[in-house]
């Protein structure tokens, strides 16, 4: 009996190392995400000289969709490495009151770049290529978008090949 309480315990204990963390506005938190002043042009050098591409995640609070991510499919070993890795993150709220400034210089809330790029789902990710126009949009050059949550194989052949 003792035996099988310590073993309760010690999973008890570990469960904060799975359980994925909330921010202050509702969104998921991971160690590669990057809090950006989220101007593209920037994130791009940014990315580029750290080795890494450009990736975007939408993403809004109380999607369960994003939840299924965070809690399943990125905590997954391979995965989480190969974002860190690889990937220079910026989350982006899909209803967000932040300022975005795209890489053809227009400024506009998360909310209203999300319109105007048309993102309808969470989570949706967005791959950048390594060099954008000056006049470009981010759909614009989108390198893949990945709308909606996928398990974990799709998911790592996503940040694989892109």
């Amino acid at each position: 009996m003792t035996r099988w309480i310590t073993n309760l315990a010690a999973l008890l204990l570990a469960l904060p190392l799975w359980a994925a963390e909330l921010g202050d506005d509702g969104l998921y938190k991971t160690d590669w995400m990057r809090d950006t002043f989220k101007d593209l042009r920037e994130d791009l050098e940014e990315a580029n000289a750290e080795g890494k591409r450009l990736a975007l995640i939408f993403e809004q609070r109380g999607c369960v969709y994003c939840d299924k991510m965070h809690k399943e499919v990125f905590p997954r070993p391979e995965i989480a490495r190969m974002i860190k890795d690889n990937y220079f993150v910026v989350q982006l709220n899909l209803h967000g009151d932040i300022e975005v400034t795209d890489f053809d210089g227009e400024t506009l809330s998360e909310k209203d770049m999300a319109r105007k790029w048309g993102i309808l789902f969470t989570p949706t990710v967005m791959f950048l290529p390594e060099e954008v126009a000056e006049d470009a949009t981010a759909p614009q050059v989108a390198v893949a978008v990945m709308p909606g949550a996928f398990g974990a194989g799709t998911t790592l052949d996503m940040f694989t090949i892109h």
